[in-house]
């Protein structure tokens, strides 16, 4: 029988599996619905399913690197005790293969995209949440490419808590992109240089600092002048060029790559679950939950 998207939408919420899983378990069943659904419990795709409403913040972030081109990839997990699992592990590396060799535009375009070992994205990682037993999801990558003149420099902090991908252009020096990385990963800057700063950005941070500067009591005519100079201290926070470098202070990020010959092309930093709501566990309420059983 003709397999109808209003068929795949109503088993997809019915079980929370993967669009591509549910149109597969009602191919397989001939359309029978509750047929499809043991379909997907004996694959330990809706179980996976089940899971979906929990919170995945912990994980691990990775980079992979092959000749000009590399990707760097958070892959979350529900707790740090799985992301040190071994096979976790395994599923980012082959999540990072996968994307180096497909180079999907969105996740949503990964997770659709047919793995090596015939199971699409989406499958693959359902089956190995049906394995662990947490919900774990593709969370974000991006591919840079460079030229044969430029460099990579990839660093992973913390065994993946925060992994950062710099592109220097005009020297092959991968050490020294791997130091810039490692500031980066320290300090956290938000662009390579003040040009890149919206004059959007800088004129609502002046207006904060004239704020300040007036509620301190500074006269008027020596504020304009101060609000320069944090300003100025501002692009530092922001910018890694402006930064004093952390392997030598009496040196400027941008000065130190200029030395090499090149300059910062673009960087990426990923932290595991940043920008995500964190679970919190409170071990009194589960126990409570436990003895109320």
């Amino acid at each position: 029988m003709a397999i109808t998207a209003q068929m795949v939408k109503e088993l997809r919420e019915k079980t929370g599996a993967g669009m591509m899983d549910c149109k597969k378990a009602l191919q397989e069943t001939d359309g029978d619905m509750e047929k499809a659904i043991d379909f997907l419990r004996e694959k330990g795709i809706a179980k996976a399913a089940k899971k979906g409403d929990r919170i995945a913040a912990e994980g691990l972030t990775a980079i992979k690197v092959e000749g000009n081109a590399a990707v760097i990839l958070e892959v979350n997990s529900e707790t740090d005790f799985v992301a040190k699992n071994e096979g976790f592990q395994v599923l980012v590396k082959e999540l990072a293969e996968h994307l180096l060799t497909k180079k999907p535009a969105t996740v949503e375009e990964a997770y659709g995209q047919e793995m090596a070992n015939g199971a699409t994205v989406e499958t693959h990682i359902n089956t190995a949440i049906a394995k662990i037993g947490e919900k774990l999801t593709l969370r974000r990558f991006e591919i840079k490419t460079k030229n044969d003149s430029d460099a990579f420099g990839a660093y992973l902090h913390m065994g993946g808590r925060i992994s950062v991908l710099t592109v220097l252009e005009g020297t092959t020096d991968e050490d020294a992109a791997k130091d810039v990385s490692m500031h980066i990963a320290a300090l956290n800057p938000k662009y390579v240089s003040r040009d890149q700063v919206s004059q959007e950005e800088v004129e609502r941070e002046r207006q904060v600092l004239t704020q300040q500067a007036l509620n301190e009591g500074k006269p008027e005519n020596i504020v304009a002048k101060m609000v320069e100079g944090r300003i100025s201290k501002y692009f530092e926070d922001v910018c890694v060029n402006d930064q004093a470098f952390v392997k030598n202070p009496d040196q400027k990020v941008g000065k130190f790559i200029e030395s090499k010959g090149g300059k910062i092309r673009e960087f990426v930093r990923f932290e595991v679950g940043e920008g995500l709501e964190k679970r919190e566990d409170n071990f009194a309420e589960e126990v409570m939950s436990q003895v109320k059983k």
